[in-house]
C-alpha cells in the first residue's frame, strides 16, 4: 500500500503560478504511476495528467497543456503539478492518485478506475 498526501493548495489570482506536491509514504514511490484529477465545484472529477513511474514521459488533458507540468522525484517520493498562468477555470480540489505498474510499463493512464490509491485533495481557487 502507499499513503498520498497532497499539499501546496490556496488562492492565487488569474495569471499567477503554485506548485502542488504530492508526497507518498509506504510501499516504494518508485513503483507507481502517478496522476493527477481534478474535482471543480459542480463537476466530476477529471484527469489532468499523469506521469510514467520511470518519469520519462508524461501526459496532459488539453485544457492545461502548455501551462501545467507534472515531475517527480522517486528519491524523495514526491510528486509535482507545477501550475503557471491560472485561470478561474482551473478552481478546483486537486488529488493525486498512484497506481501500481510493472517496471517499463509504457502505458499513460487517464482513468480514475485504472488507479489503486488516492490522496485527500488540496484546494485550489483561481481568482478572477
Amino acid at each position: 500500500q502507499v499513503q498520498l498526501v497532497e499539499s501546496g493548495g490556496g488562492l492565487v489570482q488569474a495569471g499567477g503560478s503554485l506548485r502542488l506536491s504530492c508526497t507518498a509514504s509506504g510501499r516504494a514511490f518508485s513503483t507507481y504511476a502517478m496522476g493527477w484529477f481534478r474535482r471543480a465545484p459542480g463537476k466530476g472529477r477529471e484527469f489532468v495528467g499523469d506521469i510514467l513511474r520511470s518519469g520519462v514521459s508524461t501526459k496532459y488533458t488539453d485544457s492545461v497543456l502548455c501551462r501545467f507540468t507534472i515531475s517527480r522525484e522517486n528519491a524523495k517520493s514526491t510528486l509535482y503539478l507545477q501550475m503557471n498562468n491560472l485561470k478561474p477555470e482551473d478552481t478546483a480540489v486537486y488529488y493525486c492518485a498512484a497506481k501500481s505498474v510493472y517496471d517499463g510499463n509504457p502505458f499513460h493512464h487517464t482513468e480514475q478506475a485504472d488507479y489503486d490509491y488516492w490522496g485527500q485533495g488540496t484546494q485550489v481557487t483561481v481568482s478572477s
